[in-house]
């Protein structure tokens, strides 16, 4: 290995399933303080975490028609999300921008399986095998693939990710007339601020406040958070990609179900700029495929790194030959433990390895993202914990000691995006961190392997961490 290792990512190939979420003819980077009071997951309504999920049963239809639909399942799906989404944004939209709000009243669908005579017009393109859904500028619709790609995102993450796309394409639609982005914007600017805004329409949901869906804070808003990372920009160095990470994407959501509409109207280039500081955004040349092995040397190099962001007045024993037998107050937790007592972090060294591999199936909307830092944060998590075992901080407790050392470990991760750290962050490593945070949450456990159920809860304080550092992190999960 080279002296100077950097975590790489490997890029995978992607289908135009993709370009979900994409405006048509719709038209200011590192610290961003985004830090939320303590208390915002419950703050309204009937907001639940177990609660139900998806369409309410006995709700009739809303009475809207797409041209070219079939009145099928998928179509009244899509419409009644476009229903609910123009009755909230009819009664916000004044309280937020300036000007009249005017509802989009014209809808298009087709099936992207259909051969080229059943193909239609949307945006003065034809639909032939166009798997998407969008918002066209030019004569203010909104169209969508109902045979190929809302089908596969009902299938892969439940109706509510239809919701979701669908409300972020309703956010372009007011981001013209709202005066938030024009024809001079940049394009990645105008994606994050439709994934604000349709954030911004999911907290609505989530209090119990939309006509035909419900959402939880659970395994609700987990999936919806999933086909967010699913619809992401692959390849940091294509210049076509306009979403933005999977990172990104999640922080601009949560920016708009934390902040409401206000906080996406902050959402400018500089505002990204400054959000994004020394955070990798493209490949350096030859690291593109460039992979940390995951093993011994790595760690021990990885370790030292920690004990030079972080020192602590006892450093912690590293023991690669496993995670050990037992430990007399903690439990142990694979692929990588922490042994208060012992003042020990082990590792099951093959195991995290596994988890810094090829994990995916190929499926062009997977949330999973392969690459070693999907491993290396978990065993930065157990170091967290000692360093907070050697600030006599509590190490039990999902929701205090879990989330503590969620966003610790995002402060870490920016420490190792610093020129000259060693390892160092590349591009792609922290949506390979918010994929296993959002998948199982290892990285945000206690000492004890507990993990708050909610994966949006364990994104934000990862993302606390990264964006806001150590005293947000110690001020808010105490």
């Amino acid at each position: 290995m080279r002296k100077y290792r950097r975590f790489g990512v490997a890029v995978l190939a992607v289908v135009a399933l993709v370009s979900a979420g994409c405006a048509q003819g719709t038209n200011d980077r590192a610290a961003r303080q985004v830090s939320p009071p303590a208390d915002t997951w419950e703050l309204a309504g009937s907001m639940t975490a177990s609660g139900p999920n998806g369409p309410r049963k006995g709700v009739p239809d809303a009475p809207l028609t797409a041209e070219n639909g079939d009145g099928g399942v998928i179509d009244k799906l899509a419409l009644n999300t476009i229903a609910d989404v123009q009755d909230f944004w009819t009664k916000e939209y004044p309280a937020h921008f300036p000007g009249t709000f005017k509802p989009v009243t014209r809808f298009i669908s087709w099936d992207a399986k259909a051969p080229r005579t059943q193909s239609v017009k949307f945006c003065k393109s034809d639909t032939y095998q166009v798997v998407n859904a969008a918002y066209c500028g030019g004569d203010h619709t909104i169209g969508w693939d109902r045979g190929v790609l809302l089908p596969k995102l009902v299938q892969k993450y439940g109706e509510m990710a239809v919701v979701m796309v669908l409300a972020h394409e309703y956010g372009h639609a007011i981001q013209g007339q709202a005066r938030l982005a024009g024809l001079l914007t940049p394009p990645l600017v105008q994606e994050q601020q439709a994934d604000c805004l349709g954030g911004v329409f999911l907290r609505h949901v989530a209090e119990g406040n939309s006509a035909h869906f419900t959402l939880n804070t659970t395994d609700g808003l987990n999936a919806v958070l999933g086909a967010t990372v699913a619809v992401r920009d692959r390849d940091p160095n294509d210049p076509d990609n306009v979403h933005g990470s999977a990172f990104e994407r999640v922080t601009a959501v949560q920016i708009g179900y934390t902040d409401g509409a206000d906080g996406c109207k902050k959402i400018t280039r500089k505002e990204i700029a400054q959000r994004r500081g020394n955070l990798p955004t493209t490949f350096e040349p030859g690291e593109e495929q460039a992979q940390l092995p995951v093993d011994a040397a790595a760690l021990t190099s990885l370790s030292q790194a920690l004990t030079k962001i972080f020192p602590v007045t006892r450093t912690p024993q590293f023991d690669y030959s496993g995670v050990g037998r037992g430990c007399s107050d903690g439990t142990v937790t694979r692929p990588v433990s922490y042994c208060p007592s012992a003042n020990r972090i082990g590792t099951d060294v093959p195991a995290l390895a596994r988890r810094g591999g090829t994990m995916t199936d190929g499926d062009p909307l997977s949330a999973v993202v392969d690459g070693d830092y999907n491993a290396f944060v978990v065993f930065v998590s157990r170091y967290v914990l000692a360093l907070q075992q050697d600030r006599k901080l509590s190490l039990t407790g999902a929701e205090t000691a879990g989330l503590r050392t969620a966003c610790l470990s995002g402060v870490v991760t920016t420490k190792l995006s610093e020129p000259g750290s060693d390892p160092h962050l590349s591009a792609g490593d922290l949506d390979e961190a918010v994929s296993g945070l959002l998948a199982d949450g290892a990285a945000a456990a206690d000492v004890n392997g507990k993990v708050v159920p909610s994966g949006y809860q364990r994104l934000e304080a990862f993302r606390t961490g990264v964006l806001d550092g150590e005293s947000a992190c110690l001020a808010r999960f105490r």
